[in-house]
């Protein structure tokens, strides 16, 4: 009696999706140690399919929060994003083996200088947060037994309190440098962490 029959799996090519800026610049090293180089700079190209040195690998340049979707329905084989773009987009059909530790960065609640975040103001209120990152900011709040009034925003999430659309903000910092001292601080909790 013979065992069931095994077929053996071949790739023709492989197909990566990335996105400009900083997941790109610093993934380019890794390219490099297996043996990949990008035959075009997508920073300076308007191509958004990029050849490599190799003929099965190629490049396919898409939004940061677009790469989990260009894998999950097929278009790239595989893709590199930040884990708040995993977070936001739910993983639904995702396999995410690995952690590159490259784009380190923090999901941090900020407030200004002089609001009780801890408290809410007035103490006990629910208070308004304006974020682009829902999922993750409504699990860390949950997490934290905080009621919030979460509000989308897709940019300038630090103008939102000081036009009194919300009182805190969810965003994402390396430095937090963009998170002026004068007017800003960061609470002491902060969201996971965000990484390639």
């Amino acid at each position: 009696m013979r065992g069931p029959t095994i077929k053996a799996f071949h790739v023709s090519s492989i197909t990566l999706a990335l996105s400009k800026g900083r997941i790109f610049e610093e993934t380019l090293p890794l390219l490099a140690a297996a043996g990949i180089v990008p035959t075009d700079n997508p920073e300076s190209s308007r191509k958004l399919i990029i050849g490599t040195n190799r003929p099965d690998v190629r490049l396919v340049i898409v939004r940061a929060t677009d790469t989990p979707t260009y894998v999950q329905y097929g278009a790239a084989d595989l893709g590199i994003a930040g884990k708040d773009v995993l977070i936001e987009h739910g993983g639904a059909g995702l396999y995410q083996p690995l952690d590159l530790n490259i784009a380190k960065c923090r999901l941090c609640v900020a407030v200004q200088k002089g609001f009780d975040y801890a408290g809410g103001d007035p103490p006990g209120g629910r208070i308004r947060v304006a974020t682009k990152y829902m999922n993750a900011a409504k699990a860390h709040f949950a997490g934290k037994g905080m009621h919030v009034d979460l509000i989308k925003l897709y940019g300038s999430m630090e103008l939102a309190p000081l036009v009194g659309l919300a009182d805190a903000i969810v965003d994402l910092v390396s430095t937090g440098g963009t998170l002026r001292p004068t007017t800003w601080k960061r609470s002491r909790t902060s969201c996971r962490s965000a990484r390639a």
